[in-house]
């Protein structure tokens, strides 16, 4: 794979312990992986990685999801429609600023 344009982190409030703790767990993060990455598949956004990531420190904005390298920390993503949103915003080059973390 060569290096991707954009990375997503998917916060799955994994803490030093090895054990899940915190909001992003708690409101199933890690089920938004398996959509991100048919969506971003279904858009040919081929140059997308996405990844699991330990915890964020953002427990009460959580689920959190991260895009860099443009540094977009996206709040209460807790639905497909919210990263349906945020992926149409990658697409444009753009911030989804309904979700941003300021």
């Amino acid at each position: 794979m060569d290096k991707p344009k954009h990375h997503i982190f998917v916060c799955a409030s994994f803490r030093a312990q090895g054990a899940p703790q915190g909001m992003c767990h708690k409101k199933e993060s890690l089920n938004l992986i398996p959509y991100l990455e048919s969506e971003l598949a279904d858009r040919g956004m081929s140059d997308v990685a996405v990844s699991a990531t330990a915890c964020l420190n953002l427990c009460e904005k959580g689920p959190v999801l991260v895009v860099y390298p443009e540094n977009f920390w996206y709040g209460e993503i807790d639905s497909e429609e919210k990263v349906d949103e945020i992926l149409d915003a990658l697409e444009e080059g753009e911030a989804c600023e309904d979700h941003i973390i300021n």
